[in-house]
């Protein structure tokens, strides 16, 4: 019985520690510099140019800036009338940037419909 409690107290002290070691949830920049450079149309002249507006983006989300005026903000960033274009940077952004903002995101898009 000493013996069974002696290694499920090890493994409790193993997983607590692993657990405490275990990186923070945070932002992907890489996997965000992937998305955006990969899907043609946004230019940015080089990486620092992309994560800066991304934090922008994220910035604005978090300032509560509604959705359909983010949209719109990065379509004339882009000037692009291409509703996706501006969708996909801004879900790249809050996603891999500002994980944190996911659920401000969802809360300002319920309820919009793309415009006809």
């Amino acid at each position: 019985m000493k013996l069974v409690i002696a290694t499920m107290a090890a493994s409790l002290a193993t997983a607590a520690a692993t657990v405490a070691l275990a990186p923070p949830a945070g932002a992907d920049t890489v996997a965000y510099l992937v998305n955006v450079h990969v899907r043609p149309g946004y230019n940015f002249p080089n990486a620092d140019a992309a994560i800066g507006y991304g934090n922008t983006i994220c910035d604005r989300v978090a300032g509560k800036m509604s959705y359909a005026q983010l949209v719109d903000q990065v379509k004339a960033d882009f000037r692009t009338t291409d509703y996706y274009q501006g969708a996909y940077l801004i879900n790249q952004a809050v996603n891999e940037l500002c994980p944190a903002q996911i659920w401000q995101l969802r809360q300002s898009a319920a309820g919009y419909t793309v415009p006809a």
